[in-house]
């Protein structure tokens, strides 16, 4: 009982302490409350005296309740746009399941990536890692979510006492792998293609930063902090007494078993590939030396309200007007669907409300401007100031806000600090993909852990470890390849 309740009263202590400091730190009332608020919830959310979902909750109690947002404008952040991309992906992956697709995808991952659970992560990871470049992180992980589900649900193939940890090793990498191939191109994550507009909006006369530019910087960035992720998963959740070899006869005969893929089976697979095939080709890709013209152009201006959800609606709702020709019904009924987590949704209703008080706040720029105490320091010390203050912004807020509210002050810092502007942007943008920790922190965390499979802890200590390795490979990075990419020293 004692436990529990230093577990609870941890949330409003800290709150009140929070608020005592910044407001004594000059930060005024609504900025100060929006932290008293964040460190609540973040406390639960670490110490989960209640259930994450519970947790999930308090933004729309506390935030209008203490004036920082009306009701019915956090009300609206629990169906963002981007919920409905999940459970357009839930929709998917429950039709995927409905007609064996996942197992068949599983398997032959599990035959080709190897019979070692650490192969098998590195082989979930690498895919993540590849598509995630091209495709938006939510989407990669929808996409591969199933098949590993269904990999990590096959218990008789582990060693004793070992799936759980396994499985949590898969499932985390699945989504930290999403999140650090967005980092490699432009195209990969929001923040690159943000920083890219706005870099070209503020220095006009400045040559834009093409795909190969990027990739040059980007690629084997991504790429070592890739290898680190599976290495601190590997270590920490793979030891040694887990990492037996899974019986690949078995692995054979459960694939054999499947027999040959049926109609519904196929047009599953047809839908799956129609959607990613949208999602990829939905704005014009630039590769410097030419160009593929998005889809939605075609559309003209409506074409600018398609989103990666709206894809993934339009091609789902398919599944519940096909015919299966072998079983009564469609290829989905809506009783398939009925074990939507509406935990997750709340999980992503609470991020994104988060990051709505830190705007309206005002909290967002009162930490920003806290690196103007960077004023005289050297190089190294203010760009770890910008990665490591950036990175803190992008656990509770979304990466997408963390630079649109980051990059307007660092304009002028870096003007005023006599760097290039560049460095300090680019610092910046890299780092809002670099928050792990919290299961709100990217919408590819949410989502592996609203599959029940994974604990907020074990995902905690995994990302508090990348996040420091990623904060420390970005400088070094930068300091090896920042001229000979972008043409600043450091």
């Amino acid at each position: 009982m004692l436990k529990q309740f230093l577990k609870i009263s941890s949330g409003p202590i800290s709150a009140i302490s929070i608020y005592l400091l910044t407001k004594s730190a000059g930060f005024d009332h609504p900025a100060a409350v929006m932290s008293a608020v964040v460190l609540w919830v973040g406390m639960w959310w670490m110490l989960e005296p209640v259930h994450l979902a519970v947790t999930s909750l308090l933004p729309f109690l506390l935030l209008p309740v203490l004036g920082i947002l009306k009701t019915d404008e956090v009300a609206m952040q629990y169906m963002d746009p981007i919920i409905f991309l999940f459970i357009g992906g839930f929709f998917l992956a429950y039709s995927m399941e409905k007609w064996r697709l996942h197992e068949r995808v599983a398997y032959s991952i599990i035959l080709k990536a190897g019979n070692l659970p650490s192969r098998i992560l590195f082989g979930i990871m690498l895919s993540s890692y590849l598509i995630s470049m091209w495709v938006s992180n939510t989407a990669t992980v929808m996409m591969l979510l199933a098949a590993v589900l269904a990999i990590v649900k096959q218990k008789e193939l582990y060693a004793e006492n070992a799936h759980r940890k396994v499985s949590s090793a898969l499932l985390i990498g699945l989504s930290f792998s999403a999140t650090i191939g967005g980092m490699a191109t432009p195209v990969g994550t929001p923040p690159n293609m943000i920083f890219a507009g706005f870099y070209a909006r503020e220095f006009t006369d400045a040559p834009a930063i093409d795909f190969v530019q990027w990739m040059k910087f980007g690629v084997p960035f991504s790429f070592i902090l890739l290898v680190v992720c599976y290495t601190i998963l590997r270590i920490s959740l793979i030891p040694k007494n887990a990492d037996l070899a899974f019986n690949m006869s078995t692995i054979s005969n459960k694939l054999t078993s499947l027999k040959e893929p049926g109609f519904e089976e196929k047009t599953v697979a047809v839908i799956f590939g129609l959607t990613v095939l949208l999602w990829l080709f939905r704005d014009t890709l630039n590769f410097g030396a030419f160009s593929i013209t998005g889809w939605t152009k075609l559309l003209g201006t409506y074409g600018t309200n398609i989103k990666d959800s709206t894809v993934i609606i339009f091609t789902t709702m398919l599944l519940f007007f096909i015919p299966a020709k072998n079983k009564k019904g469609r290829l989905l009924d809506w009783q398939d669907t009925q074990q939507l987590p509406l935990s997750v949704i709340l999980l992503f209703g609470s991020g994104f409300a988060l990051a709505a008080g830190f705007e309206r706040s005002g909290l967002s720029v009162s930490v920003a401007q806290q690196l103007t105490l960077l004023h005289g320091a050297p190089v190294w010390l203010v760009l770890l100031g910008i990665a490591v203050t950036v990175t803190l912004l992008s656990e509770f807020a979304s990466n997408t806000a963390t630079v649109q509210l980051v990059l307007p002050v660092i304009i002028p810092l870096a003007a005023s600090l006599q760097l290039p502007p560049l460095l300090l942007m680019l610092t910046a943008t890299f780092a809002a993909s670099l928050g792990y920790m919290l299961p709100v922190a990217t919408s590819a965390n949410t989502i592996v852990y609203g599959s029940g499979e994974i604990k907020a802890s074990e995902m905690m200590r995994a990302g508090f470890l990348l996040d420091i390795v990623g904060i420390l490979l970005l400088l070094l990075f930068m300091w090896l390849l920042g001229n000979s990419a972008f043409g600043f020293t450091f």
